[in-house]
């Protein structure tokens, strides 16, 4: 890990946010998040967990930064996702996940001619109660009873994406397919929902 992510990690960490938005911000595991603000720039401190966890640092930033970049790729995550035949709505897991699912539903209206809803998804790693659980938004569309495609832009565990299947199930929804940007774990399939990667990054070694 270079100093820049440490620097960046525990800028984020006294501007308040929580280890796992930190991740997000990052794209790095929780684990390797933690890790990061743990350390002093140049200097290691002594904890339970000196070395620094396997992970790969992902930056998307000069995708992020255009509306059309953007667009491009979230209607190649919207065709992955229209193989697995068509959902009512498209649920983008918060933040990163967000703007790309929103994307990705306007791509969808406008190829199948069938309105798409959106909801959001906040997962349990962006509550600071630990008791807390992951949640729907009530502000946007409900996914009672629908067909839904789950939508993020890195997956690190696949935590987090078991975590909004299950809640989905909960709730009535049926999941029909999972479509990320990067999948830094090598998942397919993930409590029976097939699981989708424009980019997958392989270790070697």
């Amino acid at each position: 890990m270079n100093q820049e992510l440490i620097k960046r990690a525990q800028e984020l960490r006294s501007r308040g946010f929580t280890t796992g938005e930190i991740a997000d911000e990052l794209n790095v595991s929780k684990d390797t998040a933690r890790w990061l603000t743990l350390q002093t720039t140049g200097k290691k401190m002594e904890d339970e967990s000196p070395e620094a966890p396997v992970d790969f640092a992902i930056n998307w930033g000069s995708l992020g930064g255009s509306s059309a970049r953007m667009r491009y790729v979230s209607a190649a995550m919207a065709d992955m996702a229209l193989e697995h035949g068509t959902a009512d709505v498209i649920v983008g897991i918060a933040v990163s996940g967000v703007p790309f699912a929103t994307m990705m539903a306007d791509v969808i209206d406008s190829e199948t001619g069938i309105e798409t809803a959106l909801a959001v998804f906040h997962p349990i790693k962006h509550r600071k109660d630990e008791d807390a659980k992951g949640a729907i938004s009530s502000n946007f569309a409900s996914v009672e009873g629908k067909k839904v495609v789950i939508v993020d832009d890195v997956i690190t565990s696949g935590r987090t994406i078991k975590e909004v299947i299950d809640v989905l199930k909960d709730q009535g929804a049926v999941p029909v397919a999972v479509t990320v940007l990067i999948d830094k774990k090598g998942i397919t399939e993930l409590g029976n929902v097939p699981v989708e990667s424009l980019i997958r990054v392989s270790r070697l070694g």
